[in-house]
């Protein structure tokens, strides 16, 4: 009976493992998409562009901060009610969102969204692992992640397009009838799977003591603040370079395709020539992509086939860093695998929160400036991952 029920509950995995990434694209797309209007979304609320990037910060800083303790005090509760309930919560946070009057009010919802995200993105990959046989894990896993690729590629120039036919709250809207969607037909499509019991938040946290775990987290937050201190303010960073209207959501398809092959490219050559020589590659092409972004608006030259090379390098250099970072945390404590990934996530999000800020403090000045402080920081991520590191941290 056991052997049927195993089977029963694995036969339609991998249809439900598109469900389950159908989730993380709603996930991801939420994560994002406010980059792509933030001066409408000011103008709207009334405060400056600077302060509305805030709405992505916080998001960000929430998710990371969120993450490790939503594991820990939701490992007992059903795997599925859990999915349906972080789905359900999200789409109603973001249509809160999409109704906020003022920026206090949208701010708090997008820690309340933040937080239902933090709950969905890492059940859904371990649901999506015990939903296929072992010999299929790896698959369903990079499908479950692929939708959160998959938004950076479609959902944000999409909601952006749509943002700017009907304005943001629309593309929130959109976002929370997707997550509600999903969420029904989890609820009639995944079998009861019990919880787990819970690991205590200090046994996770001491993986941090392990050889080579900090610096390698240390580097996420800064290659990903590199990355995101532009492009939490995309839409008047580009309108700097002369795109404009529409313009804006196919540079944003540029970088998100971008992002898909930098992403596919970087796990092959991690494991071909090793992480470090990917990284090196992926932040020496991030500095140059920020340094040439700064040149053109510093020099006010406007090429739209220029940037949208750019853009597409942009995000390839962007979305490299975390296959070759998984590796190098794997190699320094295999035997903490699952926990040391869902770290760098949280190092992810700490990172786009770090570059939000960076950038609200620098647009300000120009976009040539905010370019010119991602170029730093992006050169600061290549000395330290060119730096002589110890064999036994597998960090290599």
């Amino acid at each position: 009976m056991l052997n049927v029920s195993i089977k029963s509950r694995r036969s339609g995995g991998p249809g439900r493992t598109l469900v389950l990434a159908l989730g993380t694209f709603g996930v991801g797309t939420d994560a994002f998409v406010l980059a792509g209007f933030l001066p409408d979304l000011a103008a709207s609320l009334d405060v400056p562009t600077a302060a509305a990037g805030q709405a992505v910060t916080v998001f960000a800083v929430a998710y990371a901060v969120a993450s490790p303790l939503v594991a820990t005090v939701t490992a007992r509760v059903p795997r599925r009610l859990l999915l349906v309930a972080a789905l359900v919560a999200l789409g109603l946070a973001n249509a809160a969102s999409a109704l906020a009057p003022n920026l206090p009010v949208l701010l708090v919802t997008r820690v309340l969204a933040a937080v239902a995200a933090a709950a969905y993105t890492p059940t859904a990959g371990a649901v999506a692992a015990r939903l296929v046989p072992q010999e299929q894990r790896g698959r369903a896993l990079a499908v479950v992640v692929g939708g959160l690729t998959a938004a950076t590629a479609l959902g944000v120039p999409l909601g952006a397009a749509l943002g700017a036919l009907l304005g943001w709250r629309a593309a929130l809207w959109l976002v929370a009838a997707v997550c509600l969607v999903t969420a029904a037909a989890l609820a009639a499509l995944l079998p009861a799977l019990p919880g787990a019991a819970p690991v205590p938040l200090a046994d996770r946290l001491a993986a941090l003591r392990r050889p080579g775990v900090a610096t390698v987290l240390g580097l996420t937050v800064l290659g990903m603040a590199a990355a995101y201190t532009g492009y939490a303010f995309v839409e008047p960073a580009l309108r700097a370079v002369g795109v404009t209207g529409g313009g804006t959501a196919w540079m944003l398809a540029a970088y998100g395709i971008g992002a898909v092959a930098g992403n596919l490219a970087a796990g092959v050559a991690a494991d071909r020539v090793g992480p470090a020589k990917v990284l090196t590659t992926g932040y020496a092409a991030m500095a140059a992509t920020m340094t040439a972004f700064a040149l053109l608006a510093a020099a006010d030259i406007h090429s739209l086939p220029a940037v949208a090379v750019l853009a597409a390098a942009w995000g390839a250099a962007s979305w490299c860093q975390t296959p070759p970072q998984q590796h190098r945390l794997i190699g320094a404590a295999p035997d903490q695998a699952p926990l040391l990934v869902a770290l760098n996530s949280s190092a992810i999000y700490l990172g786009i929160g770090a570059g939000t800020l960076v950038g609200g403090l620098t647009i300000p000045t120009g976009a040539g400036a905010m370019f010119a402080v991602a170029a730093v920081l992006a050169l600061a991520a290549l000395t330290l991952t060119t730096r002589p590191a110890s064999p036994r941290a597998g960090l290599r």
